[in-house]
């Protein structure tokens, strides 16, 4: 059975940074099979991809929504089954909920573009606060 675990969400003051985890069970986690991704749902709003990561053929590559890119790092520890997005420069925009997904459907940057509740599965997500 499938499970994606996240953690690392917090509160922090606007300019600050978190560190994301996505700890993956039941899943064989070759990423030449999966692209793996980061989605958020900020209230009121609806649920967006942000980020994904393909590491298919050891050429990892990765995608970004607009609002994220250059602040935001997906990266991925294979021996680890462990899926990471950094969180830099953090503004109160970003607060919302987060969650990782894995889908077997390429190419990975079309899962920014996707429900969340398409892929093959997702974590119940971590909190993620950012004041002014």
């Amino acid at each position: 059975q499938v499970r994606l675990v996240e953690s690392g969400g917090g509160s922090v003051q606007a300019g600050g940074s978190l560190r994301l985890s996505c700890a993956a069970s039941g899943l064989t986690y070759s990423s030449s099979r999966f692209c793996m991704g980061w989605f958020r749902q900020a209230p009121g709003k609806e649920r967006e991809g942000i980020a994904a990561i393909d590491g298919d053929a050891g050429d990892v590559s990765t995608s970004y929504k607009g609002s994220v890119k250059g602040r935001f790092t997906i990266s991925q520890d294979n021996a680890k089954n462990i899926l990471y997005l950094q969180l830099n420069s953090l503004k109160p925009e970003d607060t919302g909920m987060y969650y990782c997904a894995a889908d077997r459907r390429r190419p990975c940057w079309l899962l920014l573009h996707r429900n969340m509740e398409s892929s093959d599965a997702w974590g119940q997500g971590t909190l993620v606060t950012v004041s002014s």
